[in-house]
Order: C-alpha cells, then structure tokens, then sequence
C-alpha cells in the first residue's frame, strides 16, 4: 500500500478493533488489506506494531505511541475535506478580492454589498480601485467590474448593464458661449480634457458612428474624473462625462446636455471573474451580488 495515509488510516481501525477481521469488516476490505498495511508500515518504520497470537493482535507499546499521533494526523486530514466543514468555509469565511473603477467602487459597491457582507460573518471584501486595467493573476483577483469592451477569453464575463456619456456644461458657460450646434463649433469652445493615467494621454472625446475627437485646446485638464466634473460645474468648459457623474445634476439644471444626437453608443459594463477551478463559494456569492445589484 503506497499510500501513508491510507495505511495510517487502516492501522488506526486495526488498533480500536480486536482483530484483523474485525477491521477489515469496519473498512469493507479483506483482511489481507489490513495485514498487507500494516505490514509495510513495520517494514517502513523498524518497528512491530502488533504483538500476534492466536487469540488476536495487541498493540506493541511503540504501536500505542503511533497509534495516538496516526488518530490525530488521520483526523486532522479527514477534517479539511469533510463536506459540510468545507462549504461552511467557503461561504462564510475568506477574503474575495475585487477590482472596480472609481465610480463604483468610491460611490457604489461599499454600499451595495454592505447587506450581503453583514448576513455572512467572517466573509471579508478585499477592495482594489483603478481605472487601469488590473493584473488579475499578479494581484490575485476574484472578480472585475470593467466599463468598455472585454475580450479576453480568460475571463468569464456577464454584461450587467450599459454606461452613457453626455457632453455637458454649466448654465453660466452657455450664457457666455452659447450651445454648441456642432462638433466644429464645440471644438472651438472652452472644453475640460481627462488624462489616462496609463498612458499619460488625454482620453479622445467619443461620438455617434464611431467618431473620436481629440480635445485641441483645453481649458482645464486632470486624471481625476470627479475634479473633472466640479470644472464643470464651475463653468470652466464643457466636458465629455460618464452618466453616473452628469444624471444627480440634470433635474436641477446645474448641468446641461448638448449635441445628444451626437452621442456614442453607450460602454457595455461587465462584472468577470478568472477561469478557474473550482469557483469558491464565497468568490461565487459576491459575483452573483455584484451581477445582481450593478443589473
């Protein structure tokens, strides 16, 4: 019997049962299997672990020494494959980490899980905000939420919803410039312009049939999309901003869309997680949660 573990495990039953027989019937194999285990074992560690008569088997007193630390080893290794003892670890204890650009993970997912978390002690959500993409396998990430195209086949992705962009400037700018009537005439306006920290380039203002324009001149520029938007607010220019940030100031009339027939399609927004196996319960909770709650 090759197997260490599976001869410790014999040997314990040999050494609660009265005979051979008797441990065989407990394991359901022959008796041979039991004396053939407990066989290589003598033979591995140099030492009898029986004493054999005819009217049974008795434990040596190094056989009643190894039989103390096998019951704990045995018991030990059972205990981290037991069923119930492992779903129970899976679902209610661990870290899940996930990464999420700043709009939702600053504004949005802290408060979104926030009941799923309370109802599962001892689940702990690790929380890694970047507008870049995220080196999935280098920081051990569970799940992404991701804005834009995803193609990467290593991921299994499911599109939760769609994000617009609006082209908007404040009340005070328009009674100075006017509304734009089109993309040349806005061009020719006060714009705000947002860096890719990545690149360290000014993103492209995106439109309808694919078009992307570069902003030529601009009046304020930042990598921060929330300083962006109170440049914005501010009547510094008019900006090219995600719909989470433009729709709280719409119903007001603190901000006001322009060239809406020009708007792009709006980004697809995806919630992924790695290919791999198998899925822990609690990596499979919180993308479900997060599925559910960004649909």
């Amino acid at each position: 019997m090759s197997n260490r573990l599976e001869a410790l495990r014999v040997f314990c039953t040999a050494a609660d049962a009265a005979n051979f027989r008797d441990a065989a019937v407990k394991l359901s194999v022959s008796p041979q299997v039991v004396t053939r285990a407990v066989r290589e074992l003598e033979e591995e560690l140099g030492e009898p672990l029986f004493h054999r008569s005819t009217r049974g088997v008795q434990l040596t007193d190094f056989g009643r020494q190894l039989a103390d630390r096998a019951r704990m080893a045995v018991g030990g290794v059972d205990a981290l494959f037991h069923r119930t003892d492992r779903r129970a670890l899976s679902q209610h204890a661990g870290t899940v980490r996930v990464t999420a650009p700043g709009i939702f993970g600053r504004r949005f997912i802290p408060q979104a899980l926030a009941p799923m978390l309370a109802a599962h002690p001892g689940l702990v959500l690790d929380l890694r905000v970047a507008e870049e993409h995220t080196d999935v396998v280098g920081q051990q990430i569970d799940i992404g939420v991701r804005v834009g195209p995803l193609r990467d086949s290593r991921f299994v992705a499911r599109p939760v919803g769609k994000m617009a962009l609006h082209v908007v400037g404040a009340p005070a700018l328009i009674a100075r410039t006017g509304v734009p009537k089109n993309l040349e005439a806005l061009a020719a306006m006060p714009l705000t312009s947002l860096i890719n920290r990545k690149s360290r380039r000014p993103w492209p203002w995106f439109f309808s049939r694919s078009r992307q324009v570069a902003v030529p001149s601009p009046a304020f520029v930042t990598d921060d999309y929330d300083a962006e938007c109170a440049a914005v607010l501010a009547g510094l220019g008019f900006g090219q901003l995600i719909a989470p940030l433009v729709e709280p100031w719409l119903p007001s009339g603190a901000l006001v869309p322009v060239l809406e027939a020009d708007a792009a399609e709006p980004w697809p927004i995806y919630v992924y997680r790695a290919q791999r196996a198998p899925v822990p319960a609690r990596v499979r909770l919180v993308y479900d949660e997060l599925v559910r709650v960004l649909g």
